[in-house]
C-alpha cells in the first residue's frame, strides 16, 4: 500500500488541493441563508448588497487560508541541504558532460537515453516507461523496463554523490538503485507530476548542478503558448544543494520545473529506490495497434517490443536557441495570440486547454483549405475532414 493509503497513482491524482478548490468555489446559492446570517451579524446591509461583497471577501479569505495551509504541509515534507562545494560541483558536472558525450556517440543502451525538446533524460540502474507507450494509458500505468534495458549506475555517481549522501545520513546505505540525470537547456521544463507512487519508494532525493533554479508545487500547465499558474509553494534550488521530498510534498501535490526558472543550463541527479512490487514491463503488455497488420503478424514478441517502444522516443536534440522563441518566453501574450488566430465568434475566455487549442488550429487550417478549394461548409470535403477530427 502506497503512502497515504492509496495503491494507485490515479487515485492520488484526485489530489486534495483540487478537491478543496472545488469546495471553496461552491455555488453561492447553496449558502445564501448562512451568508445572510453572517452578513447580518457583521452589520452588513441586506443580501442583495453587502452579502455579495461579504461572499466575495469570504471566498478570497478562505482560498488564501487553504493555499497557505497547503504550503505549510508542502514545506513540512521538504528537507534541503547545501552539501556540495563549488569544486565538487565542477567535478560532478564534468562527469555529466561525459555522460552527454557518450550518449551522443551511441555508447549507451537504447532505453538509457530519452530525448525531449530542451531536456534530455538518462536512466541508470532502473528506468521506466510512461503510460502512453502502453495500451492502457494515463497516470498509474508506468512500468519499469525489463532488467538490463538500461545501463548500470556509473561508478562516479556512487563515489561522488551517493556516498556523500550516505555519510551525511540523508539516505541509508544501499537505498539507491535508480539514478536519473535530467539535463535542461534554458527554457526547458517538466510539467506537473507526482513521481509514480507504485514505482518508487519515498523519499525522492535530487541534487542540482550547473546553475540555480526552482521547484514549484501545485502548478497547472497550459499550452500553445505554454504558461504556468502560480505555485502553491515555490522552492529555490541552488547549485550543489540536495532536496529531499517525502510525505505531503512527494505524494499529495504535484511538482514541476517551470520554463521561466531555467535561465541557464541546469542538470539534476534524481536518486530513488524502486518498490519491490513495482510492475515491470513485459512485451505482452504493449499494444501492437501502432503497427501495420502485416508487420505485426510477422514480428516476434521481442521485435514488436522494440518497435513499439521506439515509436515514442524522440531523437530531437535539445536546441539552446529554442529558449528564445516566443513559445517559451512570451507566456503573457495569450490574448494577442488568440485575437489574431481565432475568428471573433469563436473566441472565448476558457479556451486555454491543450486539446481546445489543437482542435481550434486544426479547424482554422481546414477552413483555409476549404477557401483554397472553393468548397462550402456543406461540401463533401468539409464533412470528411470533420469526421476525421
Amino acid at each position: 500500500m502506497a503512502a497515504g493509503g492509496y495503491a494507485d497513482l490515479r487515485e492520488k491524482l484526485q489530489s486534495p488541493h483540487r478537491e478543496k478548490q472545488r469546495v471553496i468555489s461552491a455555488p453561492y446559492n447553496g449558502r445564501k441563508r448562512k451568508l445572510e446570517a453572517e452578513a447580518g451579524e457583521a452589520g452588513l446591509p441586506g443580501l442583495c448588497g453587502g452579502a455579495d461583497e461579504y461572499e466575495h471577501s469570504k471566498y478570497h479569505s478562505d482560498y488564501d487560508d487553504e493555499r497557505q495551509g497547503e504550503a505549510r504541509r508542502v514545506k513540512q515534507g521538504i528537507r534541503q541541504v547545501r552539501l556540495f562545494t563549488a569544486d565538487q560541483c565542477t567535478q560532478i558536472e564534468t562527469q555529466i558532460d561525459d555522460v552527454v558525450s557518450r550518449a551522443e556517440k551511441g555508447i549507451y543502451r537504447d532505453h538509457t537515453v530519452d530525448r525531449a525538446p530542451l531536456r534530455n533524460k538518462y536512466f541508470f540502474g532502473e528506468g521506466y516507461t510512461y503510460g502512453s507507450q502502453l495500451e492502457k494509458r494515463g497516470p498509474g500505468q508506468e512500468r519499469l523496463y525489463p532488467k538490463g534495458d538500461v545501463d548500470d549506475i556509473p561508478e562516479w555517481v556512487h563515489d561522488l554523490v551517493i556516498k556523500k549522501l550516505v555519510d551525511h545520513r540523508i539516505i541509508p546505505e544501499g537505498f539507491v538503485n535508480s539514478a536519473v540525470i535530467n539535463d535542461y537547456q534554458p527554457g526547458g521544463c517538466i510539467v506537473s507530476h507526482v513521481d509514480p507512487i507504485h514505482i518508487f519508494e519515498r523519499p525522492i532525493v535530487s541534487v542540482s548542478f550547473f546553475s540555480d533554479s526552482a521547484l514549484c508545487f501545485g502548478c497547472k500547465f497550459q499550452f500553445k503558448p505554454i504558461r504556468v499558474s502560480e505555485p502553491v509553494y515555490y522552492l529555490p534550488v541552488r547549485r550543489g544543494s540536495v532536496t529531499v521530498l517525502s510525505d505531503y510534498a512527494a505524494d499529495e501535490i504535484t511538482h514541476c520545473i517551470r520554463p521561466q526558472d531555467i535561465r541557464e543550463r541546469r542538470a539534476v541527479i534524481i536518486l530513488r529506490k524502486t518498490r519491490t512490487d513495482a510492475p515491470r514491463l513485459e512485451s505482452k503488455l504493449l499494444t501492437s495497434s501502432v503497427l501495420p497488420v502485416h508487420m505485426s503478424n510477422r514480428l516476434s514478441n521481442s521485435d514488436r517490443y522494440q518497435v513499439v517502444l521506439k515509436q515514442k522516443r524522440s531523437h530531437r536534440k535539445a536546441d539552446p536557441d529554442a529558449a528564445h522563441r516566443p513559445r517559451i518566453l512570451e507566456m503573457d501574450k495569450e490574448e494577442n495570440r488568440r485575437s489574431v488566430i481565432l475568428p471573433k465568434h469563436r473566441r472565448r475566455s476558457d479556451c486555454a486547454s491543450e486539446n481546445y487549442w489543437r482542435k481550434t488550429h486544426d479547424c482554422v487550417d481546414d477552413e483555409d483549405e476549404e477557401g483554397d478549394d472553393g468548397g462550402g461548409i456543406d461540401s463533401p470535403v468539409r464533412k470528411v475532414k470533420m469526421r476525421r477530427h
